[in-house]
C-alpha cells in the first residue's frame, strides 16, 4: 500500500512496498496538562501534516524529562518528512497549541532489510532557543555574522549501508553561528570519534539549512559512548562546546524480542555554546534627527547619516518609532506617532525635498533652504514643516509629476501598492472635502464600495490631480525609505521598525474594515508605572474573532508591507495580543476598563459569596461627607447642579454628567476671570474622583457579569462596606487579574503571535512593560519574542531597580525610552531615587553627583553593553550625555513623551547636527572601546579614524 493517497503532497522519491521498516520516534518535550504530542508527515500513513490523522505518541519520565514515542510501520522508502505538534482536545475538537519550528526530513540508507529498526531520537527545535533569532533577516541579510545557509540540493553527506551486529549513527546538529572557513565536527570516546582526541574528531557535513550531518558505524558492544560536537576552526585546532558530553545508548523499542536498531537517527538540536552574539544599537525617532540637510524634522535620507554614525562605530542597530501617516487632524495633535491614519501610507514631514529630482529651478532651491532656516529651531515645528512641505512638494509635482506618473518604476509601484494607496488616495480627497476625518459623518460617502472608489478615484473626474499627487507623494516617500533602508544593509545596520497596536478610529483602515474593529471601545492600560489613573489611547479595540476568519490577513499585510524597509520591529505593547485594557467609549481616562478577553464576576458568583446588593457596587458611591471633603464649602453648590439626591445624604450623577467624558466637557465661559477657571478645573477633578467611586464595573455585553474596578480596595465606596464583603470582593479582585485569566491570555497569545512572527522573517521584539501578567514572559521565551528591560522599571516585585547583569539573553536592554525621561533628566529630577540608584546600582561610594555627569552615564552605558541581553540599545540623548561637548542642553528638553498628558506634543529634536557626532572622535572612540571591550563589536568591525 502506498503512504500516498490522492491529494496528498508526495515527493519525488522511490520506494519499496514489500520492504517495511520500524520506525520508533521519539523526542523529548515537557507539555502542560491535558497536551500531547502527535507526529505527523507527508503522506497518508503519516496524516498529510495533519495532526487530527497523525500517530497519537506515548510519554514517559526520563531522570527530570518527559520523553514522547511513537512505534510505526512504514514501508520503506529513500526519505520521510515529518513534523511534531503539541495538540490538546477542546470538547470534540483538537487543538494544535504549536508546531515544531521546522520540517525533518529522515533519510533511509537502502540496505535496510524488512523489519529492521530504525531510531530516531530527536530534540525539540523550536524558536525557544536563544540562536534560533539568527535566522532572521536582522542576521542572514543585514549582519551577516554566520555562513549563509547549505541549499538542500547542494547538502549530499555520504550514507553508510547497515552491517550484522553494528548500527549505523547519524549525528545531526544545528548551528547559525559557524563563521566562513569553520566547519563542525564530533570528538568522542569511539576510535571512529577520535577517543577524545582533539586531532582525530569526526568531520560533519553541511546539510540542509544549518544543520551538520555525519554518520559511523558503531558494534553494539561500544555502546554506549560519550561524544560532543566541536567547531573545526582552521590551523588553531577545535573548540569543544560546552556542557556535559552527550550520550547515546542502544534503546528498547517496544518488545526486546525486536532486536536491536540498524540505524540510529540522533538529531541534538542546537550546538552548546558559551558565548552568544550581543551587539548595541541608537534608538531615536526619525522625527528627532537633525542634519544640515533636514528641512523641520528629521527625513528619511537623514536616517543614513545616522547610519554612518553607527557603523563608524561599532552599533549594529538603529531603532526608530513608526513613521506612517498620522495627518488626522491637521494640527500639531498628529505629532502623535502611534495615532495612524493609515498603517500602510507613510508620513509625509519625512519628505526629502531636495531628492525629489535630480534639477530643480533655483527659486525651488532657494524656497527649500530659506524653509529649513525658517524651521531651524530647537524644537519641531509641526504645523510650520507641513506646511512648508506640502506646498513646495506641490510646486515640485506641478512642474515635475507627469515625469513620475508616465515612468515605469511608478507604474509597478502602483499597481503593487493598488489596494492600500487607493483607499488611501480617496479617503486623503474625502477628509480634505469634508474637513474632517471623522467617515461616520460622510453620510453616502461613509461606507467605501467598490463603485464610491472607482467614482471619487475616476481618471475623468475633476479631483483626479489631487488623486495623482496623493500617490506620487507615497510614491517618493516609499523610495526615499527604501534607500534610507538599502543603505543601511550595505553597512551592516539593521533598521527595527514600530508596530502600533492601535489606529486612529478616524482612519483609512475603520473605514475601509469596520468589522475588524470595536468602534464604540477604546484601547488603553491599566494604572501604572506611567499613570496612576491609566491610560486611554483612543484608538478602537480589536475585532479578534473576525479577523481570525481570514487568519489575520490585515495584520499579515500590515507586516509584509513593513518588511520592505525594515529587519526587525517592535510590537507596541505586545500584552495587548495577550488581552487588551478595554475602555468604554464614554471614558476619558483608563481607569475604568477591564480586560478583553477575560472570565467576568458572575451575578451568581458574587452571591454565593454573600454580595447581593449588586447596584451599590456598580453605582458611584457619593456621601455627603464625600462631597464635603473634595469641595469644601461648594459642596451644596456642586450636588444642586451636577447630581441628585435620591435618599438624604446619598447622591447619583445626574444624567448629563453621568460619564468621564460628560464631566470633561464641563466648560467655563471664555474670557472668565481666573478665579472661575480654577474653580471649574477643580469642580472637574472631584467630580472625575467621585465617578471613579466603583468598586465593581457593569459588562456592556452581558447583564449578568460584572469587572472588578482596578485597585478598588483604594476607593471610599469599598472602604465603607462592611468586612465580610471587603474580604469577598479584595479575592475576587485579585482571582480576576491576577488568577483566572491565566490560561485564556495565554491561548490568545499563542493564537495570534505565531502567525504575526511567521507573516515574515523579521526580528520580533515586543515592548512587555506595565501590568505584566504571569503568562507573558515564558510564552515571549517560547516563541523567541525578545523583551524590553528598562532598568527603572523592575520586572521583578519588590525591586525598585533592574539590575542589568541579571537580564535574560533574549531581551532588549535599554537605560531610557521614549516614554520615560532620557537619563539624565531622571537622573535629576528626584534627588533622594538619586542617591538610592547610584548607591545600589552604580556602587557610588561618595557623595552622588547633582547632575547626571558623563563619567555617571559612562557607567550606566558600561553596565547595560556588559549585560547578557542580546542587544544594548541606547536613545541617542543617552549617547550625548557621554560628552562634556553634547551634554549642554536642559536635560528637561531631551523628553519625547509625557504618557500622562493626553494631547502630548512630540516636538523633540537633536540639539546636535548628527554630522558633528560622526566628525567628533573623542566621542566615536569612545564607543568604539566600550563596545569592543563588552564585546558587543570586534575590533576589525569598527573604523579605525585615528
Amino acid at each position: 500500500m502506498s503512504p500516498y493517497a490522492a491529494g496528498d503532497r508526495v515527493p519525488s522519491f522511490g520506494g519499496d512496498r514489500d520492504k517495511r521498516v520500524h520506525i520508533h520516534f521519539r523526542v523529548q518535550f515537557l507539555t502542560r496538562w491535558g497536551q500531547n504530542l502527535v507526529l505527523c508527515g507527508a503522506g497518508s500513513l503519516l496524516g498529510n501534516f495533519n495532526p487530527k490523522k497523525g500517530h497519537t505518541m506515548r510519554c514517559h519520565h526520563e531522570k527530570e524529562g518527559l520523553v514522547w514515542e511513537a512505534l510505526v510501520c512504514l514501508p520503506w522508502q529513500r526519505q520521510y518528512t515529518y513534523k511534531y505538534a503539541v495538540v490538546r482536545q477542546s470538547g470534540q475538537e483538537m487543538k494544535v497549541d504549536k508546531w515544531e519550528a521546522e520540517e525533518r526530513t529522515l533519510l533511509l540508507p537502502e540496505g535496510l532489510n524488512s523489519g529492521d529498526i530504525v531510531e530516531v531520537m530527536d530534540t525539540w527545535v523550536d524558536r525557544s532557543h536563544p540562536t534560533s533569532i539568527l535566522n532572521t533577516s536582522a542576521f542572514t541579510e543585514v549582519i551577516r555574522c554566520t555562513r549563509p545557509p547549505t541549499r538542500p540540493e547542494s547538502a549530499a553527506p555520504p550514507r553508510k549501508a547497515p552491517v550484522l551486529g553494528e548500527a549505523i549513527v547519524r549525528l545531526r546538529v544545528a548551528d547559525y553561528m559557524v563563521q566562513p572557513g569553520q566547519t563542525i565536527c564530533v570528538s568522542g570516546s569511539l576510535p571512529a570519534l577520535g577517543n577524545w582526541q582533539q586531532d582525530q574528531p569526526l568531520q560533519l557535513t553541511a546539510c540542509e539549512g544549518h544543520w551538520w550531518e555525519g554518520e559511523l558505524r558503531v558494534p553494539f558492544t561500544q555502546f554506549p559512548f560519550t561524544y560532543k560536537y566541536a567547531v573545526r576552526r582552521g590551523s588553531e585546532g577545535i573548540l569543544l562546546e560546552i556542557g556535559e558530553p552527550r550520550v547515546i545508548a542502544l534503546p528498547t523499542v517496544g518488545n526486546s524480542q525486536m532486536g536491536a536498531p540498524s540505524l540510529i537517527v540522533c538529531s541534538d538540536g542546537f550546538f552548546r555554546r558559551d558565548q552568544l552574539w550581543r551587539g548595541a544599537g541608537f534608538a531615536l525617532p526619525v522625527f528627532s534627527l537633525r542634519t544640515r540637510d533636514s528641512v523641520g524634522v528629521g527625513e528619511f535620507l537623514d536616517i543614513m547619516k545616522l547610519v554612518d554614525l553607527a557603523d563608524k562605530c561599532g552599533f549594529r542597530m538603529i531603532q526608530v518609532l513608526p513613521v506612517n501617516d498620522t495627518c488626522v487632524y491637521g494640527t500639531w495633535w498628529d505629532s502623535y506617532p502611534y495615532s495612524n491614519l493609515s498603517v500602510f501610507a507613510l508620513h509625509p514631514q519625512y519628505l526629502s525635498l531636495r531628492a525629489l529630482r535630480k534639477e530643480l529651478p533655483a527659486e525651488i532651491v532657494a524656497e527649500i533652504a530659506a524653509a529649513r532656516s525658517s524651521l531651524e529651531g530647537t524644537h519641531v515645528d509641526y504645523e510650520g514643516t507641513m506646511k512648508a512641505k506640502i506646498r513646495i512638494s506641490r510646486k515640485i509635482f506641478d512642474l515635475y509629476g507627469a515625469e513620475t506618473l508616465e515612468s515605469p518604476e511608478f507604474k509597478e509601484w502602483l499597481a503593487d501598492n493598488r489596494e492600500w494607496v487607493r483607499p488611501y488616495a480617496a479617503f486623503i480627497f474625502l477628509k480634505d472635502l469634508f474637513q474632517s476625518a471623522e467617515h461616520w459623518q460622510w453620510g453616502l460617502m461613509s461606507k467605501p464600495t467598490p463603485q464610491l472608489l472607482d467614482h471619487v478615484l475616476d481618471p475623468a473626474a475633476e479631483q483626479f490631480p489631487k488623486i495623482q499627487f496623493s500617490y506620487w507623494l507615497q510614491y517618493h516617500l516609499h523610495k526615499q525609505l527604501q534607500q534610507a533602508s538599502q543603505h543601511a544593509v550595505s553597512k551592516r545596520v539593521v533598521l527595527k521598525g514600530d508596530l502600533p497596536i492601535g489606529v486612529d478610529k478616524r482612519s483609512v483602515d475603520t473605514w475601509l474594515e469596520p468589522r475588524l474593529f470595536r468602534m464604540d471601545k477604546s484601547t488603553g492600560a491599566p494604572p501604572d508605572y506611567f499613570d496612576p489613573n491609566g491610560q486611554n489611547w483612543g484608538f478602537p479595540t480589536y475585532n479578534w474573532e473576525e479577523m481570525a476568519k481570514d487568519n489575520y490577513k490585515w495584520w499579515q499585510r500590515r507586516l509584509q508591507h513593513l518588511s520592505q524597509y525594515f529587519q526587525a520591529y517592535r510590537i507596541d505593547h505586545v500584552l495587548g495580543f495577550f488581552r487588551i485594557w478595554e475602555v468604554p467609549g464614554d471614558c476619558v481616562t483608563g481607569l475604568l476598563g477591564y480586560f478583553r478577553p477575560s472570565i467576568p464576576l458572575r451575578r451568581q458568583e458574587l452571591e454565593s459569596r454573600g454580595l447581593w446588593d449588586v447596584e451599590r457596587l456598580v453605582q458611584p458611591y457619593i456621601r455627603q461627607h464625600h462631597l464635603n471633603d473634595l469641595f469644601g464649602g461648594m459642596a451644596d453648590e456642586v450636588a444642586a447642579k451636577y447630581l441628585w439626591e435620591y435618599s438624604p445624604g446619598c447622591f447619583r450623577f445626574r444624567e448629563q454628567y453621568a460619564s468621564e467624558r460628560q464631566i470633561s466637557e464641563i466648560k467655563v465661559r471664555e474670557g472668565s476671570p481666573d478665579w472661575l477657571v480654577e474653580e471649574t478645573l477643580k469642580t472637574r477633578a472631584g467630580l472625575l474622583k467621585l465617578r471613579h467611586n466603583v468598586v465593581l464595573l457593569k459588562n456592556p455585553e452581558d447583564k449578568d457579569s460584572y469587572f472588578p474596578r482596578f485597585a478598588l480596595n483604594s476607593t471610599t465606596s469599598f472602604k465603607e462596606l462592611e468586612q465580610s464583603w471587603q474580604e469577598a470582593l479584595q479575592w475576587l479582585h485579585d482571582d480576576y487579574y491576577f488568577g483566572r485569566q491565566e490560561d485564556l491570555w495565554r491561548n490568545a497569545a499563542l493564537t495570534k503571535l505565531p502567525v504575526l512572527m511567521n507573516s515574515t522573517d523579521m526580528l520580533v521584539c515586543g515592548e512587555d512593560l506595565g501590568f505584566v501578567p504571569t503568562c507573558v514572559p515564558p510564552i515571549m521565551q517560547e516563541l523567541g519574542l525578545l523583551g524590553l528591560r528598562i532598568q527603572r522599571m523592575p520586572s521583578e516585585a519588590g525591586k525598585e531597580f533592574n539590575n542589568p547583569a541579571n537580564y535574560p539573553y533574549l531581551t532588549v536592554a535599554s537605560p531610557s525610552c521614549h516614554d520615560v525621561p532620557p537619563m539624565r533628566a531622571w537622573y535629576e529630577e528626584d534627588s533622594e531615587r538619586r542617591d538610592r540608584f547610584f548607591y545600589t546600582m552604580l556602587g557610588g561610594c561618595s557623595t552622588p553627583p547633582e547632575k547626571c555627569t558623563p563619567d555617571v552615564m559612562r557607567i550606566v552605558v558600561q553596565q547595560h553593553l556588559a549585560c547578557p541581553s542580546v542587544w544594548a540599545v541606547f536613545p541617542v540623548q543617552d549617547i550625548m550625555a557621554l560628552s562634556h561637548k553634547f551634554n549642554k542642553r536642559p536635560a528637561s528638553e531631551e523628553v519625547i513623551n509625557d504618557p500622562t498628558v493626553s494631547k502630548h506634543y512630540w516636538r523633540y529634536r537633536m540639539h546636535v547636527k548628527v554630522e558633528d557626532l560622526c566628525e567628533d572622535c573623542e566621542l566615536v572612540n569612545m564607543l568604539q572601546e566600550m563596545l569592543i571591550i563588552s564585546g558587543r563589536a570586534l575590533p576589525n568591525e569598527v573604523l579605525d579614524i585615528q
